[in-house]
């Protein structure tokens, strides 16, 4: 999966990089410096997250086969033992399935168990609706306890993993499959619970997340042709959300489009909402996100062209937002500078 004709593409026969070599380096990596850290996989004992890892250390892995929920009741035994378990789960299965032993086993505990939540949103789009990763990050953000972060690209993922390993209590982190557009050419710093500037802009925001980012960075290189400066933040912390990040987006912008391979409900859309409602901020937020219904069964590109993932359909969505949205001048709720 490290080098592959890319079903995960936008573009059907690309060859690119995914996570999963990217992950299990760094996987690797800090388990050579603490001895403490076990893998524990539901049936991916053999995939490019966990290959190295098993190989290197075969006694500090663990395999439940196709018992996801059990998976995560193993690694909260292993984190009372003083172990730091990370719990390789396919996207459609990590949250869905498991929500109550992350809530009961992991958050109300405050266990230092981290879910890799592999193969989200519609990478696995071929194999249907069972498969569809829609509710994840929804279904994460309303557990108490429990810190939520997606990662847009490799070095987006490997600098969250080391930085989220400090944090203390669970930590759910959503992998982005299939990099058609990587937003880092480096490791970000990233601040603890706070969303990632990657450009600057005076018109409006985009704030994306996993997939949504990627889209949001080349939506803004279409807008820029046509002379509209969008700013582009990176949501890499869900839970807690950056209030801030979104009040001065608010503050400076003239709207703000949220952008996401998530269902509408729930995701980082409603996040951004509930912080503008909050607040009491009026500004026109669209929210680019999937359908609330069953999709559609189809190669992962093949499915981003048809609900409208793509970066022509995110600047379409800008260029609506920005029409409906007065010059900040006259913009009866803006906040104040």
């Amino acid at each position: 999966m490290t080098a592959m004709a890319d079903p995960f593409s936008f573009n059907a026969g690309a060859v690119e990089s995914h996570y999963g070599g990217a992950v299990g380096a760094q996987l690797l990596t800090m388990a050579e410096a603490d001895p403490s850290i076990v893998v524990v996989a539901a049936d991916l004992g053999v995939s490019p997250v966990t290959g190295a890892f098993v190989a290197k250390y075969p006694d500090r892995f663990v395999e439940t086969g196709i018992a996801e929920a059990n998976a995560v009741s193993v690694a909260a035994g292993l984190a009372a033992g003083g172990m730091k378990p990370y719990v390789l789960q396919m996207g459609a299965f990590g949250a869905l399935k498991c929500a109550e032993q992350i809530r009961t086993d992991l958050a109300a505990t405050r266990m230092p168990v981290r879910i890799l939540s592999a193969w989200s949103g519609l990478a696995m789009g071929y194999f249907g609706t069972s498969h569809h990763a829609l509710e994840d990050l929804a279904i994460a953000r309303t557990i108490p306890g429990l810190t939520v972060v997606s990662c847009c690209d490799d070095f987006a993922a490997q600098s969250l993993l080391e930085q989220t390993a400090k944090i203390e209590g669970p930590v759910f982190i959503r992998l982005t499959e299939g990099v058609a557009h990587p937003v880092y050419s480096a490791r970000p710093v990233f601040g603890l619970g706070r969303f990632h500037s990657v450009r600057q802009g005076r018109d409006a925001t985009i704030i994306g997340t996993g997939l949504g980012t990627q889209l949001a960075m080349a939506a803004a290189e279409l807008l820029a042709n046509d002379d509209i400066d969008v700013a582009v933040l990176d949501a890499a912390y869900l839970k807690p959300v950056d209030e801030e990040a979104v009040l001065h987006a608010a503050r400076t912008t003239r709207a703000i489009v949220t952008v996401e391979e998530h269902g509408i409900v729930g995701g980082l859309g409603s996040a951004v909402a509930d912080v503008l409602a909050t607040h009491g901020v009026g500004i026109d937020l669209q929210m680019h996100a999937l359908p609330d219904h069953p999709l559609s069964v189809g190669l992962p590109h093949v499915l981003y062209e048809h609900y409208g993932l793509t970066p022509a359909a995110v600047a379409a969505r800008v260029r609506v937002s920005l029409s409906a949205s007065p010059p900040a001048p006259s913009h009866p709720n803006r906040p104040q500078r």
